[in-house]
């Protein structure tokens, strides 16, 4: 999904259009590199022979190779007409030919294209109809249970209606509103707490969380945090979770904004919070990273092993966002050009920034695995750039800890979020 809200960055700075198309019976048009064989379907039994088996000419719907099947069938005609797949995401092809920018993202039998030269997307739908039974469901509203919207200031893209159907789901329709997801400075334990009856509603219920996020950062740690109980939940975990609806009840049109015209630049925000679960003692990484300053990607996750002090956490989740930053790099150098010089990555921890930045043996950091050092060669050959931010401001932090209301409201407006319904009402 990150490539999705990349991509829709990207048209917002522009002025892109996006267009969907829809393929029908995709999975029908792939064609086998092995012989594999099917039992007689019920019906359709030879009377002749009833033990014979019928061998596949091409793929079928519940074929476990029918997927690779299709994608290969279309990224070979794709690359006929000229586009080239990427290398940072199988699924995004592109074509850069003068001054013709095109792009194409598929998601097994569903399409988005967009780019600055409209007769050549036209003339790819065409050629599309004609090798493929196509659907064309005209500019981009809806791509997997994602609404995306334009609006006067940019691309709004959230996800109002399934937001509403759970809430409806499980039963929080009266009640008080809430403004955080969590109450400031939330402790859950794995042991405190009578167990659930009956664990599947929290697992439904969490689950359908999870699926929001796509485009609700700002309740990333919340739901990463009760996720954390899936195997045993306790009565906690369920208030803890329901907390969490009755905040999506409060804000249903809450999504993201990425505005017309914005600067295509690319920089992100990092924290740690040190020993923060309170059964191993793991710290929480937390990184976000924003192109024309609205959110393309982000992570809230606990640390696999125990940090010994709020620099070695901090440093972790450091090299968390190099890898990430790595990689959203490449996207965009194929969705765009070329990066020439560092993506900037913001810290609030100072020693942090300065282990990054000199590459020197120090006695107390000499027990950090190896991995986590990644970061220093990226900073040494100019890919990134470790810089400070002052805490108050360090975005990343609504991925680490609940947050108190004002400190909340603030890192969620510069995560690029607005609400759709209040935003709809200022015009």
């Amino acid at each position: 999904m990150t490539t999705v809200r990349t991509l829709l960055s990207l048209a917002a700075s522009f002025g892109w259009k996006l267009w969907q198309l829809d393929v029908k019976n995709a999975f029908l048009y792939g064609e086998l590199d092995k012989e594999i064989y099917m039992e007689q379907p019920l019906g359709y039994i030879s009377q002749e022979h009833p033990d014979y088996v019928c061998k596949l000419k091409k793929a079928l719907y519940g074929l476990k190779q029918a997927p690779r099947a299709w994608y290969g069938k279309l990224a070979q005609f794709l690359q006929f007409c000229g586009y080239s797949p990427s290398n940072s995401d199988p699924s995004l092809f592109f074509k850069k030919n003068g001054g013709v920018h095109v792009v194409v993202l598929l998601y097994v039998d569903d399409l988005i294209i967009t780019g600055n030269d409209e007769a050549e997307i036209a003339r790819l739908q065409e050629d599309m109809s004609i090798r493929f039974e196509m659907k064309m469901l005209g500019e981009l509203n809806n791509f997997l249970g994602l609404e995306v919207e334009r609006m006067k200031d940019g691309i709004f893209i959230g996800q109002h209606s399934y937001a509403r159907r759970i809430v409806e789901k499980f039963g929080v329709h009266e009640g008080k509103t809430r403004t955080t997801p969590m109450d400031a400075n939330i402790k859950l334990k794995r042991d405190e707490g009578s167990l659930l009856p009956d664990p599947r509603p929290y697992r439904s219920l969490v689950g359908s969380l999870l699926y929001l996020t796509i485009t609700r950062p700002d309740i990333s740690f919340a739901v990463g945090l009760v996720s954390r109980f899936m195997q045993s939940p306790r009565k906690p975990h369920l208030e803890a979770a329901k907390k969490i609806l009755k905040y999506v009840k409060t804000t249903l049109g809450m999504g993201l904004m990425y505005k017309y015209n914005a600067k295509v630049s690319l920089y992100g925000f990092t924290d740690a919070d040190f020993g923060g679960d309170l059964d191993g003692r793991k710290s929480t990484s937390g990184f976000v990273f924003l192109c024309g300053d609205t959110s393309v990607s982000w992570c809230s996750k606990k640390q696999a092993t125990v940090s010994l002090s709020t620099t070695e956490a901090e440093y972790k989740a450091s090299t968390l966002a190099a890898q990430e930053c790595i990689w959203l790099r490449r996207l965009l150098e194929d969705l765009f050009e070329p990066i020439n010089k560092p993506v900037a990555i913001y810290g609030d921890n100072q020693s942090a920034i300065k282990l990054a930045n000199n590459p020197v043996f120090h006695a107390r950091t000499k027990h950090i695995e190896l991995e986590h050092h990644f970061i220093r060669e990226k900073v040494l050959d100019g890919t990134i750039e470790a810089l400070e931010v002052r805490s108050e401001d360090n975005v990343a932090d609504i991925f680490t800890k609940s947050l108190p209301k004002g400190q909340f409201e603030l890192l969620r407006s510069k995560l690029g979020m607005v609400d759709k319904i209040k935003f709809k009402g200022e015009y």
